[in-house]
């Protein structure tokens, strides 16, 4: 199962993160979305679960959750915006992988047998980040996680 995932869009959903995204069985994001249409994009690409980020105001918003816990392709997964938020005991909890944006910076690690990913931000460009997306592949158990720079101006 291919799991794309993308956060910190604020906004922007450049043509080569939805192009990454193409294929995906399920997409996640990671909040700070900045506009329903976005949502609308990547629904059409695939069943979508989203979180609601600090920058996501309005109706649409608040329909969001903060953060949720789901099984894909028999992992369970927590998605939430800031990993400063995170209320609840990942390894616990039998969680697997914790996804989460805010940053800007893309980042992998595991820690007490819990997989933390943060995809980056797929938006406007902050500083001299990257502009980033990423994916999970999982397979009979096995979670392989792939972190990918965009080509943007």
């Amino acid at each position: 199962m291919r799991i794309g995932l993308i956060s910190d869009t604020h906004g922007l959903l450049r043509p080569q993160a939805l192009e990454f995204l193409r294929g995906s069985d399920h997409i996640l994001h990671a909040g700070d979305i900045v506009g329903a249409d976005i949502l609308d994009q990547l629904a059409g690409l695939a069943p979508l679960t989203a979180v609601r980020g600090n920058n996501d105001h309005g109706d649409w918003a608040q329909a969001l959750p903060e953060s949720v816990t789901l099984v894909l392709g028999g992992v369970t997964i927590h998605l939430l915006h800031d990993l400063k938020e995170l209320a609840v005991d990942p390894a616990a909890q039998g969680v697997r992988v914790v996804v989460t944006g805010h940053s800007h910076k893309p980042a992998c690690e595991e820690r007490g047998g819990v997989l933390y990913v943060n995809p980056g931000a797929a938006g406007r460009r902050r500083f001299t980040l990257p502009v980033s997306v990423g994916e999970l592949l999982v397979d009979d158990g096995r979670v392989e996680v792939r972190l990918v720079t965009l080509d943007v101006p």
